[in-house]
């Protein structure tokens, strides 16, 4: 695979932040493998990571702690922000890709559609169907908070929406998995279009 220009170096990120409420470092290859270590204290919240990284072929490199005995918020809406500042670090000017991506993902009897533009003006239209619900150890708005504060970090427009589904679980796994699919077309180089910015602004930076 040939990478635009302002790929090279590789398009990488490593940050860090420590706060009151929460301690997180984070390390993002969006032309990895899918390779992933992820720790936050909390197995849902790694195994969503996990579906990002292996679904969308970003190697992720996650190590997370918090104030669990308040609950999961901060830790969740944290690693969700630290990640999508990695990604949109990790990608840097937006050139040569090919701006926008979709996925369509089923999982048994669910199926989810997740819609992506790196825009630059961050934006989520975000439909679970998860409100009032547990998905393991996470309620259901903190699946939503997840996607929604991931995708205003990285600055993106996010639509997400639940079609079909019973599973909790599964609603929750096929939103991660499509929202990777969608990334992974997203920051995909553009073979047509190397080294150009895909807007008719010329700009992406909002």
């Amino acid at each position: 695979m040939t990478l635009p220009e302002s790929a090279s170096p590789p398009r990488t990120a490593t940050l860090e932040r420590a706060t009151a409420e929460t301690s997180i470092s984070v390390s993002v290859n969006l032309d990895g493998a899918g390779r992933c270590n992820v720790a936050t204290g909390n197995g849902f919240l790694d195994h969503m990571v996990s579906q990002v990284s292996r679904h969308g072929l970003f190697d992720i490199d996650l190590q997370a702690q918090g104030d669990a005995h308040v609950g999961w918020h901060h830790l969740v809406e944290d690693t969700a922000i630290m990640l999508g500042r990695a990604f949109a670090q990790a990608l840097g000017e937006p050139r040569g890709i090919r701006r926008m991506g979709h996925a369509i993902v089923p999982l048994d009897e669910t199926l989810v559609m997740v819609a992506v533009d790196w825009s630059g003006r961050p934006y989520t239209a975000v439909d679970t169907t998860l409100d009032n619900t547990m998905v393991e150890t996470l309620s259901g708005d903190l699946i939503a908070h997840f996607l929604e504060s991931f995708a205003i970090e990285a600055r993106i427009n996010l639509h997400a929406k639940v079609l079909a589904g019973v599973s909790p679980h599964h609603k929750a796994e096929a939103l991660c998995k499509a929202l990777a699919r969608a990334l992974r077309d997203a920051v995909e180089p553009d073979p047509r279009a190397p080294g150009q910015i895909p807007s008719t602004k010329g700009t992406l930076s909002g």
